[in-house]
Order: C-alpha cells, then structure tokens, then sequence
C-alpha cells in the first residue's frame, strides 16, 4: 500500500459518538464495593463485641511468682 492508498482508506470515516449506560458498563461496582467494605466493618464490629462479651472483660492478675527463698 502506498501512502496514498492509506489516506483514502480514512478519508470517509465518521466517528461513531458512544452514549454512557450505566447498567451496560458497570458504574454500580464502587457501590457493591460500598456494600462489601460496610459489610466487613459492621461483622468486624460484631466480633470484637461478641469477644468481649466471652471475656467478660475480666482483668487477669498474675501472682508474684514464688522462688524456693521466699517464706
């Protein structure tokens, strides 16, 4: 192909203008991500709540550890 034969190829192209759907291409993602980070943080929550409920936040208190020259 000559260089000539390049420009002719072009030389009736109209660009197609492209409307944006939303449900087509996927703007819903960063919500589902929404979701899924909100999810994590509200079960996050519910653990450490549940772990502290086991607990009973009781306070452990070790005892001085006795050696054979105490009395």
């Amino acid at each position: 192909m000559s260089k000539e034969d390049k420009t002719d190829i072009f030389a009736d192209y109209v660009p197609e203008i492209i409307e944006y759907d939303p449900e087509i291409d996927g703007s819903d993602e960063h919500m589902s991500r929404e979701d899924r980070l909100n999810t994590k943080e509200a079960l996050l929550a519910k653990v450490k709540k549940q772990k502290a409920n086991i607990k009973g936040n009781k306070e452990n208190f070790r005892n001085n550890i006795r050696t054979e020259n105490e009395q």
